[in-house]
């Protein structure tokens, strides 16, 4: 087994070494809940990475959003490149939930577009944790949702290994099993294709692909090859007689051989919803349910798999109703039991996120099942409630730099609890500062202003960071302001752009690689803090609004908000306020507190600050990944001058369905350039796309 094994130019600074220690040994004599309290820049990640190098555990690292969670993979990366690491977030890249609602008879299908990239990221890691100790996993809260037992997926392997007997028609039939599709014309990930005694499959999970040759019956070799050029890999071709290990393509796998008495009992289940509906006087609800779940079951027999199966999960899990569901968590504690790592990112913004995930999942299911949609066992395919999830970890090391109460309450009850004899050496109450950053920049310096004229004083200000080749962040209160001053700041020749919930997974990391780059003058924003911001180049933060109580402007929020000026040397802050409301004066309270300290220990230490420097790391996913996907339309990051010419009709229905959801954004793009003419070119194109499929 590999070890986890740092590999990085940096070195620990003497506090980051501390914290490191401390924390690695409050975990080793059982001390199981921690907190990190580490200012903005002040290198919590490299902290967090000696202590997984020091602990040698698997590990889970939580975050709160996509984007951070995209940074947090890439510096993780960076520091283990010998080691799985792994990044699992939702693959969503639109998300319509099923939904009734009964006050206008309105049914609304699951509609969902799947980002295929990061799928293969969460099957990638799902079968890291089942082969590799040395995994390490960043994974948005999405991932205490229900993806299906791990036993299950791991019992349902194919093993390919020279010498095995077995014909190719067996060989066929085990990857059907494990939801592998069969093109021959159109290879791609979880797909296999056959050439005489040859079967090429490309795992759901990895770029490389494998070719399984036969001879009389028995496996030949096995050969790792690059699916676009053929080519057998280097390190490969003297060893092609290794076996692999192929994993399922889908996390929800059903045996055919339980499937039986699994259906005996939904049928059983059917037969009790039916008469439940029928009795209140729901004949209509009693059909529509009967239907549905009889075609549901004919289509699970038949293909192993039906859209929506995740509901029926319960039955193939063997949980009882109630029972709480697989999730990612149960990978790490099927094979490594309570001998892993839990590390929790901005915890002060993702316990909350984890607390409130099941509350809004329960309502729209209960009406699914109230309107014969759905049977009552798709109420357990939902995420873990909070309790649930602290039972499923074995510690957390909580890091922020404005822990709540909770949090800093849970650690000192933890270290209350450990013998007196453990206590010896550890950070009291579980809590360990790191105030200082390596490279001795104090918090901002915060300036407060006068709302009037804000906006004319923020152009001004961009102006002169922008003479510098410095860059800007600004945040607003809603998306529309975000979007209007965005559009403002490009009439006064500001290169700029706007960033929220709407940009997608992938595209917003290329946002801000773009503003660190000098593509952008300035990045506005709703709430900034949940893209998790690493951006030396920042050294101004300006708050418009600042004194209008709310999340947005709370006392975390702004010391949160503050502290991205906090990698520049000559960063600052501008607070728009009218009024020095009590989240104003407790965030300036305690930046000035963090900043007495840092500097008078700089004059102790001889430090003199210096800004970060911080290179620009690869994408999330590099262009040779995109292309692997199949993407019919070539220069994803550019858009259509013209429309291109599309052959439709030598298109896979996969392909056509990839192609309208590029056309679709290619078309809201060309109507905001005012480009009217090729947005109604595109939507006809779209409707004659729509009207093969």
């Amino acid at each position: 087994m590999k070890k986890l094994k740092i590999h990085s130019d940096y070195k620990p600074t003497d506090e980051q070494k501390k914290a490191s220690e401390k924390l690695a040994e409050g975990i080793e004599r059982g001390l199981d809940y921690q907190v990190l309290l580490g200012v903005t820049g002040s290198g919590k990640t490299f902290t967090l990475a000696n202590v997984i190098e020091k602990l040698q555990r698997p590990t889970l690292v939580f975050s709160h959003n996509k984007t951070l969670a995209a940074q947090l993979y890439q510096e993780f990366r960076d520091f283990f490149p010998d080691n799985a690491v792994s990044y699992f977030v939702s693959y969503y890249d639109f998300y319509q939930p099923e939904a009734y609602i009964p006050a206008t008879d309105t049914y609304i299908e699951k509609d969902a577009d799947i980002n295929e990239l990061i799928d293969k990221l969460r099957l990638a890691t799902t079968s890291n944790l089942l082969t590799r100790a040395d995994t390490i996993v960043v994974a948005s809260v999405s991932c205490i949702y229900n993806i299906g037992s791990p036993k299950e997926y791991g019992d349902f392997i194919f093993e390919a290994k020279k010498g095995l007997k077995m014909t190719r028609e067996k060989i066929i039939d085990r990857l059907i099993d494990l939801q592998y599709v069969r093109a021959d014309y159109g290879f791609h990930r979880g797909t296999f294709r056959v050439r005489g005694d040859s079967i090429d499959i490309f795992p759901a999970y990895q770029d490389e692909s494998l070719r399984v040759n036969l001879e009389r019956g028995i496996i030949k070799d096995v050969v790792i090859f690059n699916p676009i050029s053929g080519q057998a890999f280097e390190n490969d071709k003297d060893s092609a007689s290794k076996s692999f290990t192929l994993y399922p393509a889908k996390h929800f796998i059903t045996d055919p051989y339980k499937n039986k008495k699994v259906f005996d009992q939904i049928r059983s289940d059917l037969a009790l919803s039916i008469k439940r509906l029928k009795s209140g006087g729901k004949d209509l609800e009693a059909h529509r349910l009967s239907q549905r779940v009889n075609y549901d079951l004919e289509m699970i027999q038949e293909v192993g798999y039906v859209k929506g199966i995740e509901n029926y999960s319960r039955y193939f899990d063997g949980r009882s109703p109630g029972d709480p569901p697989f999730t990612l968590l149960d990978y790490f504690k099927e094979p490594y039991g309570d001998d892993w790592l839990v590390a929790i990112d901005e915890s002060h913004m993702t316990f909350p996120q984890i607390r409130g995930m099941y509350s809004g999942d329960f309502s729209r299911k209960q009406t699914l099942i109230d309107y014969g949609f759905r049977l009552p066992a798709a109420m357990d395919n939902r995420p873990l409630k909070f309790d649930e999830f602290m039972r499923r970890i074995p510690n957390f090391i909580a890091t922020s730099a404005t822990p709540s109460a909770w949090e800093l309450s849970l650690a000192q009850q933890s270290y209350k609890e450990l013998p007196k004899a453990k206590k010896a050496s550890l950070s009291k109450n579980g809590l360990t500062e790191q105030l200082l950053r390596p490279t001795g920049i104090p918090d901002p310096l915060v300036e407060i202003r006068p709302i009037e004229n804000q906006v004319a004083h923020v152009i001004e200000e961009i102006k002169k960071q922008k003479s510098k080749k410095q860059r800007t962040l600004v945040t607003t209160l809603t998306k529309r302001a975000a979007e209007d001053l965005s559009s403002y700041l490009e009439e006064q020749d500001i290169n700029v752009h706007y960033l929220h919930s709407d940009i997608q997974t992938l595209e917003r990391t290329d946002v801000l690689d773009d503003l660190r780059k000098g593509t952008y003058d300035a990045i506005v924003g709703v709430n900034l803090l949940r893209e998790g911001l690493d951006l030396p180049e920042v050294a101004l933060v300006a708050i418009l609004d600042a004194d209008k109580e709310g999340f947005l402007r709370s006392e975390v929020s702004l010391v949160q908000t503050m502290g991205r000026a906090a990698r520049h040397v000559e960063g600052k802050v501008i607070l728009y306020a009218d009024t020095v409301t009590k989240s104003i004066k407790n965030a300036l309270s305690e930046i000035k507190r963090r900043r007495d300290y840092q500097t008078s220990m700089n004059k102790k230490l001889g430090i003199m600050p210096r800004s970060i420097t911080k290179p620009i790391r690869e994408r999330l996913v590099s262009e040779e990944e995109v292309s692997l996907m199949g993407q019919v339309i070539e220069g994803k990051e550019k858009s259509f001058q013209i429309l291109p010419s599309l052959d439709i009709e030598g298109l896979t229905p996969l392909d056509r369905k990839r192609l309208t959801s590029k056309l679709r954004r290619e078309m809201k793009t060309a109507a905001q350039d005012l480009n009217f003419e090729l947005a109604i070119e595109i939507r006809d194109k779209i409707k004659e796309i729509e009207s093969v499929l």
